[in-house]
């Protein structure tokens, strides 16, 4: 990690495209500009963690839809054979 120190107004600049500059400082808290593509997102971190998390959940969601399905296809195509005596 590179750490810097920087006052208000100065800016950092990483590649060519992204500029950040602190803004002003209050009571332990720091106010950032940061001038970047709209391709690049731009997270604070607990909000960058929380899509992270749901998008795993969503993941795990669809593999268990998936694996419910294949189970009733399974299944079904099982119930077909006994019932027909013919695989499909």
């Amino acid at each position: 990690m590179l750490i810097l120190t920087r006052k208000s107004g100065e800016k950092i600049r990483i590649g060519n495209d992204i500029l950040i500059q602190p803004m002003k400082t209050a009571k332990g808290k720091v106010k950032i500009g940061i001038t970047a593509p709209e391709s690049i997102p731009i997270y604070r971190e607990e909000i960058y963690v929380q899509i992270q998390t749901e998008n795993k959940e969503s993941r795990l969601d669809q593999d268990l839809h998936l694996s419910l399905l294949e189970q009733f296809a399974e299944t079904n195509q099982e119930t077909m054979v006994k019932e027909t005596g013919e695989e499909i």
